[in-house]
């Protein structure tokens, strides 16, 4: 039995000295030196004790050996569990408990706090750092550069990603060979990509546009990155003349079209430009457009979902929408009290159903009997219509997610850090507009009476306990909480209230 995904996206590249990763100082990485590192890993991971189907949770900066660890999973059988860089030890232990994780990747820096917390469950941990050093890459040395790939379906889980909605515990999306594979297919031909493709990388790879969109679609395709540790504006500049393509957030562009030096010669070259993970405000399609002549290609996806739609490669790439459904994926709008599919232009909650929809939330059957219907389609929690022409317009949630940056916040978890602060009587969370992240967070704080809640305390606090992405861009006092006639606190108001107060500062 053959191993779809590594098959498919890796192993075909065997013996290929054809550039795959474009590194800082001209230092360029072949297929097959990646391949070989991957091999490496997946001889210390095996030899750790792991089996197929066991997860590992990697918690490491972005480098070619922690991309080669991905590899290293697909090619061993493992489940490969990507964490943000940003949380803390009290967040991981959730994560490393929840999934059961059998080995734990982290940087050096982090080994000290998190080694009572692996041991507590039972889990190995190694570390590898940004630089490439680390117990993991020492076992590597000296290991056979050729591993026997493990016989895998396309039904079998490939990947967890974890996700949250605006209640519960966050949710382990249990993501299978097939899942992967056939949204990196479909996309390579939608958006044209060809092994002459150089894409510039600058995204994170523990999110799934980073890593199941991005790295996946040019491994399809043949193709090359311009692998960056993150965005940084000189870096990106000075890249642009050696890239065909750029996938990025919407403050990549935001933080472009800032800079004098992002002209109409840098980009005339490219020949595409993707953008999702957040709105992509019109004014910034049509300042890019007018910039450089190129139309930016918007999409929308989900942790659950990856890519369920596109703007066209051939044809009008709408402001405002996110396209048509990519082919395979069936999309409807419904009643999100009955469930019925609604007439065309009505608005609606958005469902999905393809190849591309994700099997379950681990250990959570409840949850996603909740979300994902017996018929296949996944309730997305996005509110939608698709307009007169079948262009896809999303037009909010019917959740209080909120996505900052191309980061999903989820509002309880920073709710319970500030209901815990001295003089706090309740909080409520929201998600207000923001130029650069699209969204950004505000904190409402009753106090309790008489008191009067320092909040710059406050704010270390959530500080000290939360990753950064999450923290309040602002806290605000008000004497009471706005509630319907069921007590439940009426979140929409508060960000009409709210709604310009970041904005502006």
């Amino acid at each position: 039995m053959p191993n779809p995904l590594y098959d498919t996206l890796l192993g075909c590249h065997a013996g290929k000295e054809t550039a795959f990763l474009h590194l800082d100082g001209g230092k360029v990485l072949s297929h097959q030196a990646f391949l070989s590192m991957a091999a490496q890993f997946a001889h210390v991971l095996v030899q750790n004790g792991l089996k197929p189907g066991d997860r590992v949770a990697v918690q490491v900066e972005k480098s070619p050996e922690a991309l080669a660890v991905y590899a290293a999973c697909a090619q061993a059988g493992l489940i490969f569990l990507p964490l943000n860089t940003a949380y803390t030890v009290d967040e991981l232990s959730y994560f490393i408990d929840n999934s059961q994780a059998a080995l734990v990747l982290c940087d050096t820096s982090k080994k000290v706090a998190l080694d009572p917390v692996v041991a507590a469950f039972g889990a190995r941990l190694e570390t590898l750092n940004a630089d490439g050093t680390g117990s993991l890459v020492d076992q590597a040395c000296g290991m056979s550069d050729v591993f026997a790939t493990v016989d895998r379906s396309g039904d079998d889980l490939a990947a967890f990603l974890y996700t949250s909605g605006t209640t519960g515990r966050s949710k382990g999306a249990m993501l299978t060979q097939d899942n992967l594979l056939s949204n990196a297919e479909t996309l390579v031909q939608e958006w044209r990509f060809t092994d002459q493709d150089v894409l510039l990388h600058a995204l994170p790879i523990f999110h799934t546009h980073g890593l199941f969109v991005a790295t996946n679609v040019v491994l399809a395709a043949g193709g090359s990155m311009i692998f960056l540790p993150k965005f940084d504006q000189d870096q990106i500049i000075d890249s642009l003349p050696r890239a065909t393509s750029m996938m990025g957030v919407p403050t990549f562009y935001t933080r472009l079209l800032n800079d004098a030096r992002f002209t109409r010669d840098l980009t005339q070259h490219m020949r595409l430009f993707v953008s999702g993970s957040a709105p992509l405000l019109a004014e910034t399609h049509v300042k890019f457009e007018e910039r450089t002549g190129h139309r930016i290609l918007e999409r929308y996806g989900m942790t659950e979902t990856n890519m369920n739609t596109s703007n066209p490669y051939d044809g009008e790439r709408r402001a405002g929408t996110v396209g048509f459904p990519l082919p395979g994926v069936e999309l409807k709008i419904t009643n999100p009290d009955t469930g019925s599919e609604l007439p065309q232009g009505e608005i609606g909650q958005i469902e999905v159903r393809g190849p591309n929809v994700f099997k379950g939330y681990w250990q959570m059957p409840e949850k996603t009997a909740d979300e994902l219907r017996a018929d296949g389609f996944f309730i997305t929690g996005d509110l939608g219509k698709i307009d007169a022409d079948g262009y896809v317009q999303i037009v909010g949630r019917n959740k209080d997610l909120i996505i900052s940056g191309g980061y999903n916040i989820y509002p309880k978890e920073v709710e319970l850090v500030l209901d815990e602060q001295p003089g706090v009587l309740e909080t409520a969370v929201i998600g207000v507009p923001h130029p650069d992240f699209g969204e950004t967070v505000l904190g409402v704080i009753i106090p309790e009476a008489g008191a009067t809640p320092d909040l710059d305390a406050i704010m270390s606090a959530v500080q000290g306990s939360l990753a950064r992405f999450k923290h309040p861009r602002a806290l605000v006092l008000m004497d009471a909480l706005p509630r319907n006639t069921m007590g439940k606190v009426q979140k929409n108001i508060l960000r009409d209230m709210y709604s310009s107060r970041l904005a502006k500062a």
